[in-house]
């Protein structure tokens, strides 16, 4: 979020942080961590209970009990909220980059890769060059096809070949479905056919979960903290007078992992089992 921070901002948004942490120990993560906006202080975990959003899954005597589902809530300037983000597993949480994404079908200083053909060119690229265990990022796909072209949206019929994103499965990732834009009806005269057909502009997105500690470290090879996530992007262009053969883009994403911080607080901090009842 601090890494994102002037992103939110320049969209009229102000971030702020709640958690079931005593003030002290905010301040104190937020001095280790230098972190600039808000860390609103719940001890008694009362406005996690207002929002329904208490994980019950710890038992009342666990030091955890108290903490929220991990989330995030875009909420307007009248106070209704118009987009949420949340997981189940307190170890999983989508990225800021990736809210970013989603709320604004855009992604903010990320690198794309260009591939040019006869009938398109795509790019893509990830909402994080960097992830952590439990990160959830996005993937997009942007494809701008040649002048009247177009290719064939998912659902369509017969022999004619859809566009199709697959990427390679590894138990160090989830791979999530992948979102695609509404189509346009084209009537083909010639056959007295109508199929859902893509034109012009249009972006692909999906989202990709990170595994856990021990089942990211079990993939990277020694010495080389990197995840390598490949794919393709397969399609049948036509134009007005004739289809092409089907083809196929190869695409690859290289991602840093990195490890969450494991610094505890100083013990005086930290919070106590059942403090949270």
């Amino acid at each position: 979020m601090e890494q994102e921070k002037q992103n939110f901002e320049r969209r009229g948004l102000k971030v702020a942080a709640l958690s079931y942490d005593s003030p002290a120990l905010l301040a104190d993560f937020a001095r280790r961590q230098s972190i600039r906006y808000p860390l609103l202080s719940d001890p008694d975990s009362a406005v996690i209970r207002a929002f329904g959003i208490l994980n019950e899954n710890f038992p009342k005597d666990h030091a955890w009990f108290g903490v929220p589902f991990p989330g995030t809530f875009i909420i307007d300037a009248n106070g209704v909220v118009t987009a949420k983000y949340f997981e189940v597993d307190h170890r999983d949480r989508y990225t800021a980059a990736s809210i970013l994404a989603k709320s604004f079908q855009t992604a903010e200083g990320v690198s794309w890769n260009v591939v040019d053909t006869r009938h398109l060119r795509l790019r893509y690229a990830a909402t994080d060059s960097i992830v952590r265990a439990g990160s959830r990022i996005e993937l997009a796909v942007e494809v701008e096809l040649k002048p009247k072209m177009h290719v064939y949206a998912p659902g369509v019929q017969a022999s004619y070949k859809p566009i199709v994103w697959t990427l390679d499965e590894s138990p160090t990732w989830l791979i999530h479905p992948a979102s695609f834009p509404k189509a346009r009806s084209l009537h083909l005269p010639a056959i007295g056919e109508t199929v859902p057909v893509y034109e012009g502009k249009l972006r692909l997105t999906r989202d990709l979960s990170i595994g856990q500690q021990s089942e990211v470290r079990s993939a990277l090879r020694t010495g080389i903290n990197e995840l390598v996530v490949r794919g393709t992007f397969r399609y049948q262009a036509c134009n007005d007078r004739e289809c092409f053969p089907p083809a196929s883009i190869p695409l690859q994403w290289t991602l840093r992992y990195e490890s969450h911080d494991g610094q505890r607080a100083p013990v005086d901090l930290q919070r106590k089992p059942g403090a949270g009842n």
